[in-house]
């Protein structure tokens, strides 16, 4: 089994307080997130943020090892996962879409299907207790 594991820290009440989050690998080191980050303008990151991040990463994957079964080599895939948070009645994830674009050397329909699959299919997708949708194009 492999385990990966990523931290935060918080101080303080939920509008005025500050925290830090940070993965095992070290690429978030102490990275703040906050009040006004997540759920106002203020920079920075947030959880939805990283788990559209980590959705997307997930996603391109999934595909890759799906394709690579048909022994399709994509030569670029390029992800982004919008997570959607509904605040009415309590903030909530109800929706992640992701745009994708797929530069491989094989028929579009078969680049489609295999898209298809890992939307559905990537661990990430299967986490996420939420509505899951997809707009592809294969160039």
């Amino acid at each position: 089994m492999i385990k990966k594991h990523g931290s935060a820290e918080w101080s303080g009440g939920l509008q005025d307080g500050t925290g830090s989050v940070s993965t095992e690998s070290g690429v978030l080191n102490a990275t703040p997130y906050g009040f006004n980050k997540r759920f106002g303008d203020e920079p920075g990151t947030n959880p939805e943020e990283l788990i559209g991040a980590a959705h997307a990463a997930c996603f391109s994957m999934a595909l890759s090892n799906i394709l690579g079964e048909d022994d399709i080599v994509p030569e670029k895939i390029e992800t982004r996962s919008t997570i959607h948070l509904e605040m009415e009645g309590g903030p909530k994830v109800v929706k992640a879409h992701l745009d994708v674009t797929i530069k491989a050397p094989a028929d579009e329909n078969k680049v489609m299907e295999a898209a298809k699959k890992a939307e559905q299919g990537c661990p990430i997708s299967q986490l996420l207790d939420c509505e899951i949708t997809m707009d592809a194009k294969v160039l």
